[in-house]
């Protein structure tokens, strides 16, 4: 039997009552940044908010999510789609992956197409910078409007 890829999830805390049904559709359809576990199991250790900015249970949910077994943890779509877009995500993946040496991904389900076509128009993700954190979750336009 092929071992399981262990995961935790960190949503945005402005989304603090969401169920999750996106980010548990997308990884159970390998769909967004989901699809890099495309030929392996995973399994979902913890899921949990950041509680906030600046983020102050980055560290907490972190040492949590590693002692549950997590070899890799996912910071939501959320964190990237919001209005404004989280100020901290670097700062959030850099800590994570020094302070619990797992691997960091930034993204969970594809980008909703509504979504994409409200940061094209206010112009949030022109800078470069912004391509390598969203290449995860971007996917075709039929996909992003299932995820709408």
């Amino acid at each position: 039997m092929e071992e399981k890829t262990k995961i935790g999830i960190i949503i945005c805390d402005r989304y603090r009552t969401c169920a999750g049904g996106k980010c548990l559709r997308s990884m159970r359809n390998r769909e967004g940044a989901f699809s890099i576990y495309a030929d392996s199991d995973v399994e979902l250790v913890g899921y949990t908010t950041c509680n906030g900015c600046p983020g102050g249970n980055i560290e907490y949910a972190g040492d949590e999510m590693v002692k549950n077994g997590a070899q890799v943890i996912h910071l939501a779509t959320g964190l990237l789609v919001g209005y404004p877009p989280c100020p901290y995500i670097d700062t959030f993946k850099d800590f994570l992956e020094k302070k619990y040496g797992v691997k960091v991904v930034l993204g969970t389900h594809p980008i909703p197409q509504k979504y994409l076509d409200m940061h094209t128009q206010l112009g949030t993700w022109m800078d470069p910078a912004w391509s390598p954190r969203l290449s995860a979750t971007l996917e075709d336009e039929a996909v992003r409007n299932a995820y709408n």
